[in-house]
């Protein structure tokens, strides 16, 4: 599609100069403007139970002065809503004198194509592979009682103007299939489930050794559970695998190491860089920059390239995830982590892809 800025009903310019005069005695600021797309269809107990498709467009614009941060937000691009905008963001900078922040750094990266996944194959094509999938599921195994298989795409475009002037542009596409699996044997219950999918088009995903995989999976985790044995209640030493370990990885230690939780002495691993926090050999990466992967970015939602960000190393604290404003306050480097819900919200700093590396 045409650029977003070229939405409004002023010219670049123009922006550029209003964007320029709210952020001007502010430390950092921007503007930044989102058009986007969303598809899903799921399939559910021998049915397509839901199908949505959305899209949405809008700006946000932010001044921030210190620990403070002015943001407004508007689905109209027009100069009207921006200068509004730029009226409430303002008030942050009220008897306020900051020393704006650099820009970050460009990038000619790109780690995955521009084109939308929603499209192909159409919508027909896809409620009828979903259904396909929950017939294959049943014939495989009698103790098989529910199904639900799910298929979601959204493709993003996203636009970045500082108050230099400077323009960044992204365009990141996403897609995504899901199987679950409950199976049952007299009372007993049990599921199991496995998903797959990146920023590319549907493509290598819904071939049918593709889909049957993940499919076998879910069947197989679901099974493997039908004949589990309680574990064992107490404290133990884990042994977790190199990779993405859930629940341990992503929650217990991930958003530990994002930088806001740290800043504000929330997080269990505030005050400890520097210092064994894990055994050694354990080494954990946030890495925003592989290829084609659910969490990569080429830029962040502030326009920093991404990056492979080490946070704990052989056991000892390293890093954090950073987006600019705690970065800066907690005088270290804006790490590519800086993330948006949408255009309606402030950036903060979260994981990308973070992984647990073989030790």
């Amino acid at each position: 599609m045409n650029s977003l800025i070229g939405q409004f009903d002023i010219s670049d310019d123009r922006i550029k100069q209003i964007v320029a005069e709210t952020i001007n005695g502010a430390d950092d600021g921007e503007l930044f403007l989102e058009y986007s797309e969303s598809e899903a269809l799921m399939f559910d107990n021998g049915r397509l139970k839901t199908a949505n498709f959305n899209t949405d467009q809008g700006f946000g614009l932010r001044a921030v002065a210190g620990e403070a941060s002015g943001y407004a937000h508007s689905s109209d691009l027009s100069e009207a809503s921006l200068l509004r905008a730029a009226d409430a963001v303002s008030t942050v900078k009220g008897g306020y004198s900051g020393t704006l922040a650099a820009a970050p750094a460009r990038t000619n990266r790109h780690l995955y194509g521009e084109e939308n996944p929603i499209p192909s194959p159409s919508f027909e094509a896809k409620a009828k592979l979903l259904q396909e999938i929950d017939a294959w599921l049943r014939a495989e195994d009698p103790r098989v009682r529910q199904v639900s298989a799910s298929l979601a795409a959204s493709w993003q475009h996203v636009e970045i103007v500082r108050a230099d002037g400077q323009m960044v542009r992204d365009i990141r596409p996403l897609v995504r299939i899901n199987v679950s699996v409950v199976v049952g044997d007299g009372d007993r219950q049990e599921s199991g489930s496995y998903g797959m999918g990146g920023r590319k088009a549907f493509g290598e995903f819904l071939v049918e050794d593709s889909w049957k995989h993940a499919a076998k999976e879910a069947l197989r985790q679901a099974l493997v559970n039908l004949e589990a044995i309680p574990a064992p209640a107490g404290t133990f030493d884990i042994v977790l695998s190199s990779g993405w370990p859930g629940v341990m990885l992503h929650e217990a230690v991930g958003h530990g190491l994002e930088g806001d939780f740290n800043r504000k002495k929330t997080s269990a691993f505030a005050g400890l860089l520097g210092q064994q926090v894990a055994a050694k050999g354990v080494t954990v990466v946030d890495d925003g920059t592989m290829p084609e992967r659910r969490g990569s970015l080429t830029v962040d939602d502030e326009g920093t390239p991404s990056a492979r960000n080490v946070l704990i190393e052989d056991g000892k604290l390293v890093g954090y995830m950073q987006d600019r404003q705690n970065a800066r306050l907690m005088g270290m480097k804006a790490t590519g982590n800086g993330r948006r819900e949408g255009y309606a919200h402030q950036p903060m700093p979260r994981m990308t892809n973070t992984y647990m590396t073989s030790g």
